[in-house]
């Protein structure tokens, strides 16, 4: 560092971005007089090859902006009304309830409610977990995402690490299936148009023309919910023709007889017209997929969201296996990379589970309003924004506005869930303190640092559950401790070859470097070594067995199939605070024709469960049937405080508890008063901004 910026406190600091998205980017992040004032991706790894996302280049505008919380926050008359309080009032009012509640109750009656909004090791299952445990607290499923598909994963290859970004500029064919990473996971985009233009052959299945699918050579727009049938179609043609590879079956597979059988029903006119798609585009991708190599399938989350999910995924993971494309650069399958290194949180939490129940997050409405024995009387929230991202949206609503509900909310911003909070607490954001990210897009490990202090009064996750423990005198309570302690505490638990490298450098590639080929530099993880294409505990688990498809059920007042795909300005939820305009519900023009639809008409998205009202945008990039507003909005980005959610049901996937995001059925029409609409939009908005007196 020169004189000068010594002299104007101008420097670059390197960290890593642990918000929920495969890629796990290095980045290079300016700072001038202790403020931030550029984020850029760094060369620290290959994979960020020095540019992000939109999303993070524009972080400074959560750091900073008038939504942050800068002080604890106490509830002070209705919900929605604050007034400021130091941390020490804040955490004794915590405590106090705590105690009270387990007193009277029981601990299974506080509910600790986390997921992925500060992805890192150190910002979750951590202390966080040790305390809960002490206490004897409910335990959650964190099942929201990635269940059915890392169910399936480890089921049939014990999650063994997947083909490379960089490794995809080797394959002749690639498979984007139930995946969009121009909008997450963005630094896979250039291997693939490397590729082509190294003259692989590009197939893209998803219900969306996305922007992807525009340049394949065959996009394939199937009916969400019957990813399943597609696969098993291929399966069938492959098995049928003698195409499938049976000496790599004999080799490295169990249970391929059994496959096989449940694929026989499945032809290709049976198939394409259970998933609305032309016959002949599934004849040709079967018939690529048998005939190229090396071919890779990026197999994505879209494809989980449903009644059928666990199946979906077991399907499509199961083809390269069955067409034996394994063994090559360039060859076999990406799913998610975050177990490469197989770190085990348990190693470090270093508390056993009590023996308490189980809540499914997706059920977070039911826990919180017909569970009695004892019921949920305190939601401890942090890492998480549920009321935007849990399915069946009015039910949390209406469980969060329980008078004898006491909810605590740790996060960054006033987020929808924080308005219906009791005691708000001011957490840091990754530019403000450390910690450990594990990519799932690649199996690198990189370490992050504070850029900045931290803003206002807000403070770390490590930091505020260890005085908490303290406070409730829990054995994890007994020193204080920080989350540079904790950080070395992890990094104590870290294999050798990983930690000498992640604590000097801040980066450690995978175990089998960067780039593995799968059944050469890496095998399958379970305990033969060998896929296992028929797992017989998930065939008792999956309500009609395995490799098999549940219909729709056909609801002639709810004819459209409402999807809620993932978009290039949220991460899930995490930065929603930042849309300035209502998001508009995406539709074919066939299905507008129907209806009178017009872009920029105001309508009312409904089905048993809710509705929603916003505007529309004929798109002839949706399938006909199908409709789309985006993932992870919050209330204000639609004209009456209910998103995509408020339409989803709190069913379950077939297998691993997952949501069913994608089965929400409706119907549209139009919105006649749209001046009262929007009067009420405003009326909501002011009302629900959150007062702090």
């Amino acid at each position: 560092m020169s004189d000068d910026d010594l002299k104007w406190g101008h420097s670059t600091v390197d960290t890593v971005c642990p918000l929920d998205c495969p890629d796990a980017c290095s980045l290079e992040v300016t700072v001038e007089k202790g403020k931030l004032v550029k984020i850029d991706g760094s060369e620290t790894q290959s994979t960020t090859s020095g540019y992000i996302c939109g999303k993070v280049r524009q972080f400074d505008r959560r750091v900073y902006g008038d939504k942050r919380l800068l002080t604890p926050l106490i509830r002070d008359g209705r919900q929605g009304e604050f007034k400021r309080a130091s941390w020490d009032d804040a955490l004794a009012l915590v405590t106090r309830r705590m105690r009270e509640i387990r007193d009277r109750d029981g601990a299974e009656a506080v509910l600790p409610f986390s997921y992925g909004g500060s992805n890192g090791l150190l910002t979750q299952d951590t202390i966080d977990a040790r305390l809960f445990r002490q206490f004897g607290a409910s335990r959650l499923a964190r099942t929201v995402c990635a269940m059915p598909t890392s169910t399936a994963n480890e089921a049939l290859y014990g999650k063994m690490p997947g083909v490379s970004y960089a490794d995809y500029r080797h394959a002749r064919l690639i498979v984007v299936w139930g995946a969009n990473p121009s909008s997450t996971g963005i630094h896979l985009v250039p291997h693939i148009k490397a590729a082509q233009e190294a003259g692989a052959a590009l197939v893209v299945i998803d219900p969306r023309r996305t922007n992807l699918a525009r340049q394949a050579d065959v996009h394939l727009p199937l009916r969400p919910g019957t990813d399943v049938v597609i696969a098993l179609s291929i399966h069938r043609f492959l098995f049928e023709q003698g195409l499938a590879d049976e000496t790599f079956l004999e080799t490295h597979t169990v249970g391929a007889d059994r496959l096989r059988r449940r694929a026989e029903e499945w032809t290709f006119e049976r198939a394409s017209e259970v998933a609305g798609v032309d016959q002949e585009l599934l004849e040709n991708i079967a018939e690529l997929y048998a005939e190229i190599s090396p071919a890779v399938i990026r197999c994505g989350w879209g494809l989980e969201r449903n009644r059928n999910g666990g199946n979906a995924a077991l399907s499509v993971l199961a083809l390269p296996a069955v067409a034996g494309k394994f063994g090559v650069r360039g060859g076999g399958y990406s799913m998610s990379n975050s177990t490469a290194w197989r770190l085990d949180a348990e190693r470090w939490i270093d508390t056993p589970p009590p023996e308490t129940r189980t809540i499914n997050m997706n059920k977070l409405g039911e826990a919180l309003l017909d569970y009695r024995d004892p019921p949920v009387q305190m939601l401890f929230v942090y890492n998480c924004n549920p009321v935007a991202t849990m399915p069946n949206q009015n039910r949390v609503i209406e469980g969060l506005q329980r008078d004898d509900l006491f909810t605590v909310v740790f996060d960054q911003v006033m987020t929808d869930t924080a308005l219906l909070a009791d005691v708000i607490l001011p957490a840091t954001t990754f530019l403000e303190s450390y910690d450990v990210v594990r990519g799932y897009g690649t199996g690198n490990v990189l370490m992050g640092r504070p850029v900045i202090d931290a803003v206002g009064q807000s403070r770390p996750n490590v930091e505020v559950f260890s005085e908490l423990a303290q406070r409730l005198e829990l054995p994890c309570g007994a020193e204080e401790t920080t989350d540079v302690e904790t950080l070395l505490q992890v990094g104590m638990t870290l294999p050798d070859e990983l930690r000498a490298p992640l604590l000097e450098n801040g980066f450690a590639p995978g175990p089998a470097g960067e780039n593995p080929v799968q059944f050469v530099d890496v095998q399958p993880r379970t305990p033969d070594e060998k896929v296992h294409l028929f797992p017989e505990h998930l065939d008792q688990e999956s309500p009609q067995g395995l490799y098999r498809y549940r219909p729709a059920a056909e609801e002639e007042a709810y004819p459209l199939t409402l999807i809620s795909p993932a978009t290039e300005k949220t991460i899930n939820s995490s930065l929603g605070e930042l849309r300035t305009r209502a998001a508009s519900l995406q539709m074919h023009p066939n299905d507008a024709n129907r209806r009178g639809l017009s872009t920029g008409d105001t309508v009312r998205i409904f089905n048993a469960l809710g509705e929603v009202h916003t505007p529309v945008t004929i798109n002839s990039d949706m399938r006909p049937g199908t409709v789309g507003l985006p993932k992870g909005l919050w209330r204000m980005s639609t004209l009456n405080g209910a998103t995509a959610n408020a339409l989803v049901s709190d069913e379950l996937t077939d297998l691993g508890g997952g949501a069913v995001f994608n089965d929400a059925r409706v119907e549209v029409t139009r919105v006649v008063n749209v001046n009262l609409d929007r009067e009420n939009l405003q009326t909501w908005a002011t009302d629900n901004a959150g007062q702090v007196h």
